[in-house]
């Protein structure tokens, strides 16, 4: 008599490898894409510097290798674990608000001696996890008293975080959990309702911001203003993204960024070195990248057999849209200036293994579905 086999397995082993794996192979091979060009702009931007690519290289080798790992817990196991998730990350931005390091005037770094973390980066998944975990076993759409519970869910890191302060930070996370409610079949009524209120409050929110955020605000809207101070950074981007023209002046032979005029060209404003080198031609081809991440992540939420899969993964990929929008719309001047990079080109670690995490839940998702039956 054969040995019975566990249908997870007899399910993997019919689809392929990818499976096998628990790997979203079109996804993964658009991820590799996008890093790649990352790497080669990046290099340009860092005025060539070996050691900033061997850096980055580390950091999207633990990234990718989070995303790996991630992707082999069930989604199952993951909505389990989501009220720990989220309960931990409520108490992290404590900790960062009674004893978080202070850098640059802002309080968002937490040192726990054997790793230094900005907590904010986890909550943007434990968000919507948390929203979609709520909502898994309601029935949708959801009532009023269940979106003011979710409302809660998402306001109170955002405060939180907002509070340190990291405004874009904030917003983005406020995003993410809105997505799951919006989903989860949030009437068009009630969005109206509440845009109208978010535009009402646009003056209270103006008395509770930074100087340097109100400043922001007052650059994005002239930036001649002050074209050799607060607007400098928006005027040399669109210099250089301008001087592009179709296909750039070529890889390494940028003006703005090699000759220093633009400011923090390898981190933020990034975009603007991609525009200049490689033209209108390499940022289409950047945002094919981009928009078939956002569809295959779409996709795979169409595909999802449960309520929390599928909130959680298309909250995932619309916040991912939301990543790329806020990033160069602020770089081209249509959107004020916020801390937040362009998704896989930028320099740094902890957005990076953040974003290829969400991209693991992707995978898993994906690949932990069950045959039907034939």
């Amino acid at each position: 008599m054969r040995p019975r086999v566990p249908s997870s397995h007899m399910d993997a082993s019919r689809r392929g490898w990818q499976y096998q794996l628990h790997i979203d192979a079109p996804l993964l091979f658009a991820l590799i894409g996008v890093s790649t060009l990352g790497l080669m702009v990046l290099y340009s931007a860092g005025g060539e510097d070996a050691g900033l690519i061997q850096r980055q290289l580390a950091r999207l080798g633990l990234a990718f290798a989070g995303m790996f790992a991630i992707a082999q817990i069930t989604p199952q196991v993951l909505q389990r674990l989501t009220p720990w998730v989220f309960v931990t990350g409520i108490l992290l931005l404590l900790a960062v608000l009674v004893m978080g390091e202070v850098s640059g005037g802002a309080q968002r770094w937490l040192d726990l001696y054997f790793v230094r973390f900005q907590p904010s980066e986890m909550m943007k998944l434990a968000v919507p996890m948390m929203v979609a975990w709520y909502l898994a076993d309601a029935r949708l759409p959801p009532n009023r008293y269940q979106l003011l519970a979710g409302g809660v869910i998402i306001v109170v890191p955002a405060l939180m975080i907002a509070k340190q302060p990291d405004l874009g930070t904030s917003l983005l996370i406020a995003s993410s959990g809105f997505f799951v409610l919006f989903l989860a079949g949030l009437q068009w009524r009630l969005l109206a309702f509440l845009t109208a209120v978010a535009a009402a409050a646009t003056p209270l929110l103006w008395h509770f911001m930074h100087d340097y955020q109100r400043i922001r605000v007052i650059t994005f809207l002239n930036p001649e203003r002050d074209p050799l101070g607060a607007g400098y950074h928006i005027i040399q981007s669109k210099i250089a993204i301008g001087s592009g023209g179709l296909f750039g002046k070529g890889w390494l032979n940028g003006t703005q960024s090699q000759l220093d005029f633009l400011p923090e060209r390898s981190t933020d404003f990034i975009f603007a070195v991609l525009g200049e080198e490689f033209g209108f031609i390499g940022i289409l081809l950047l945002f094919a990248f981009y928009i078939f991440i956002v569809v295959r992540g779409i996709l795979i939420a169409t595909q999802a057999q449960d309520t929390f899969t599928r909130l959680l993964a298309g909250s995932l990929a619309l916040t991912f849209f939301v990543y790329i929008i806020v990033n160069t719309g602020m770089v081209t001047g249509l959107l004020p200036v916020v801390g937040l990079p362009l998704p896989m080109i930028s320099y740094g670690g902890t957005s990076i293994v953040t974003l290829m995490a969400g991209f693991g839940i992707l995978m898993s998702i994906q690949t932990h579905r069950k045959l039907l039956p034939t």
